[in-house]
């Protein structure tokens, strides 16, 4: 695991409790972009915010979803493995990939939650704790048009004026999404006391609840 992963009891809380840990702009709810992709049916997405364990916990608790796994994208096969895609030289990213009915939820919802509750868009190449390209801001586009509506929202996003730094976001082709290890999916759910997911997840889900209502599931 990252060092941050590692890091147990107090010499984590202690460090919360200073304040080194970069948490997301208070910015939800945010505004739905003005374009998006209309319903259909069943979609993918794939998505890169940060450690996969909240990215996946966060998405599954939006009504809509009907699927989320922690992966890696952006590199090779061959190195799509943790420990080496922790040494932040492989391409990869941790992402998620996120399957949904676009008649129940949008791609352009999901982005409203990525943008807003799921991480810092402004933090470049890092996210809060965890520092290396492998945990960079990053929006894999599975279509064309993904991309296009994505592209689209990051200028909308930049030109509101609600964020206080720019955003880090990139939007990027899918070359492939491989899964990852069995013991990082629902990493929150079977470990829901680890510090790490205390300190930093289960914020994500009261955010959620709070700010999407209207999406949110138990």
């Amino acid at each position: 695991m990252s060092l941050s992963h590692s890091l147990l009891g107090s010499s984590l809380f202690f460090a919360a409790s200073i304040g080194c840990f970069g948490e997301a702009p208070a910015v939800a709810p945010l505004p739905p972009p003005d374009r998006d992709i209309p319903p259909g049916s069943t979609m993918k997405a794939v998505l890169a915010g940060g450690c996969f364990w909240g990215v996946e916990a966060v998405f599954r608790h939006v009504r809509g979803v009907v699927g989320a796994v922690s992966g890696y994208a952006g590199g090779e096969a061959g190195t799509a493995t943790y420990n080496q895609v922790s040494t932040g030289r492989t391409g990869h990213a941790e992402a998620v990939e996120v399957t949904f009915d676009s008649r129940e939820v949008s791609f352009g919802t999901l982005l409203r939650v990525f943008f807003s509750v799921v991480h810092d868009p402004t933090q470049k190449d890092r996210q809060g704790p965890d520092i290396g390209s492998q945990y960079r801001s990053a929006i894999f586009a599975v279509t064309p048009e993904q991309g296009e509506v994505a592209s689209a929202y990051l200028e909308q996003l930049e030109k509101s004026g609600l964020f206080p730094r720019p955003l880090a976001t990139l939007v990027l082709p899918l070359p492939a999404f491989i899964p990852a290890e069995p013991y990082h999916q629902d990493f929150l759910d079977r470990n829901p006391t680890h510090p790490y997911i205390v300190t930093h997840d289960l914020p994500k889900i009261a955010a959620l609840r709070k700010h999407y209502p209207e999406i949110f599931r138990v």
